[in-house]
């Protein structure tokens, strides 16, 4: 008999664009399981998010994440995908963190910025004139965050590739 048990539901956490979204609606179908995107959780709720940025500021954007943290930390059977900022709230981080597995998906800044500038408009903190000079700066502000998650490259992986990854480490 193991001592080893199933974690409640698995999070994934990491700065925008790498693959979050992507890689959870793969591994929850994988393990049959349900997917949650907080993000779009939020939105369906509250409206577009660069609107909730307009209207309230980013502190009331966290407000409403906090909020969306002790309601999903009730919850079994889900993989949950997080905004990128949404696991470096010590509260959200404490609360989803409890019987729960969190990976952290990294990649390069090259990939990232591939990856972001695609979808610009939908990112309010990429506006202005250098989103790159504003993706670095926030990776260097976040690294100590995310380095307190296990780690899961994306980098030149096709998402399978990193969903077979998190399995493995199941």
């Amino acid at each position: 008999m193991s001592d080893v048990r199933e974690p409640n539901n698995i999070v994934l956490t990491g700065f925008m664009g790498t693959g979050k979204s992507t890689v959870g609606r793969l591994l929850a179908e994988r393990l049959s399981l349900k997917h949650i995107d907080t993000d779009q959780m939020i939105e369906r709720r509250h409206g577009p998010i660069p609107r909730i940025f307009e209207e309230q500021g980013e502190a009331g954007f966290r407000q409403i994440e906090r909020a969306i943290a002790n309601e999903l930390s009730t919850d079994i059977g889900y993989v949950i995908s997080t905004g990128g900022r949404f696991m470096l709230d010590e509260e959200n981080a404490a609360l989803l963190s409890r019987g729960n597995r969190v990976f952290c998906l990294v990649a390069e800044i090259q990939v990232i910025m591939n990856r972001v500038m695609r979808r610009r408009s939908s990112r309010p903190l990429l506006a202005g004139k250098n989103p790159r000079e504003r993706v670095e700066a926030l990776l260097a502000e976040r690294a100590d965050g995310y380095a307190a998650f296990e780690s899961i490259p994306t980098d030149e992986r096709p998402p399978n590739k990193v969903v077979e990854d998190i399995l493995s480490r199941l």
